[in-house]
């Protein structure tokens, strides 16, 4: 295959990661995942979030695409930091970035996923796609007793199908994802059981701990003409730990999802959000923060720690690999907050609270 031809299919397979393929899904008459009766975020075929705004059309997608000016990265960009070996069980809590937007949560005696990846590519193809350029932070075979697995959409940087049906046979876990997306996951093993919940509702974990689902400005696409057919989600878990609020992805908005979680639950004790995949602005605003915008949202939720996730391990849009975290100490640096309560987490990073 010519150069030209491998980058277009190299191009197109980073779209279809991000939904592209769900750009064009204007027509479609039947939702093929979710049957349920219309309600404030469901119109009888597809989801919409608080501040959903026009769906971006194909020629949307092909400028972009046609039009990158985007930082090159490396091959390879290494973590400083060891992959992990957790223990078996944690009382307190203890948080570990895999890579990307996967972690491993240890709290309360539960041991959480969230949104675990660990292929090669975050791609619906084997041969392209966003190539991973960091080993995972921790070793499959080197992961405790997992009890659950949280899933907070399905585009395929955070939705693999794969290693979602390998954890339900090693470990058998409680998985919760949001409406729709059980129908996915048991496309990979169909004897996987999902809890699938609406926002504003919650699944009990044991122990004192349960998972809250809540809004995300994003949005939903696993294949060809199925755009926002499935929920998105963010997480607050609530235990005897303290609160800790997860977003996959997410624009910021006007900020009303942030603080609408201060007044709900009361000012995080952690917060982990994404700063990564926001160039261009013109594009990918509404649906992904950027590291001010995500420096913002700490000070609506006013959380007393946030680490950042969804950078440097798969290249999705044009920054350069460094650029979120330079950017993040720039934005903590204007807004006058210390560096150290926002951290850009490296795979293998452990955080715990002091």
């Amino acid at each position: 295959m010519k150069r030209r031809s491998l980058l277009t299919v190299a191009s197109a397979a980073t779209v279809m990661t991000l939904g592209g393929v769900g750009y064009a899904a204007h027509r479609r008459s039947k939702n093929p995942y979710y049957e349920g009766p219309r309600s404030e975020n469901f119109d009888g075929l597809r989801f919409h979030s608080p501040e959903q705004g026009a769906d971006k059309n194909l020629s949307e997608v092909i400028r972009w695409q046609l039009t990158r000016e985007g930082e090159r990265w490396p091959t390879h960009f290494p973590s400083p930091f060891p992959a992990d070996k957790p223990p078996e069980r944690v009382d307190t809590l203890r948080v570990v970035l895999i890579g990307h937007a996967s972690y491993l949560v240890q709290v309360a005696g539960r041991n959480i996923l969230i949104d675990p990846v660990f292929a090669k590519r975050a791609s619906p193809l084997r041969f392209a796609g966003p190539k991973r350029v960091n080993p995972p932070g921790i070793a499959y075979a080197n992961l405790p007793p997992i009890d659950a697995v949280l899933i907070t959409h399905n585009h395929y940087d955070h939705l693999e199908g794969p290693t979602v049906a390998r954890l339900w046979q090693d470990h058998q876990p409680t998985i919760v994802a949001p409406l729709g997306n059980d129908a996915i996951l048991r496309g990979y093993d169909d004897s996987m059981v999902v809890e699938t919940r609406n926002w504003g509702e919650a699944v009990d974990l044991g122990g004192g701990l349960a998972v809250h689902l809540t809004p995300a400005n994003h949005w939903s696409a696993r294949g060809v003409n199925d755009r926002r057919m499935a929920l998105w989600c963010a997480f607050v878990l609530t235990s005897e730990q303290g609160v800790h609020y997860h977003v996959g992805d997410t624009g910021l908005g006007d900020g009303a999802i942030f603080r609408a979680i201060a007044e709900r639950f009361g000012p995080p004790r952690l917060a982990t959000l994404p700063i990564g995949a926001y160039e261009p602005r013109w594009f990918m605003q509404p649906q992904h923060m950027n590291p001010e915008d995500a420096v913002t949202a700490l000070g609506l939720l006013g959380a007393a720690q946030a680490l950042g996730h969804h950078w440097g391990t798969f290249r999705l849009t044009d920054e350069g690999v460094e650029r979120p975290a330079e950017a993040l100490d720039a934005a903590l640096d204007a807004a006058g907050l210390p560096r150290e309560r926002f951290l850009a987490l490296r795979p293998g990073q452990v955080w715990m609270p002091g």
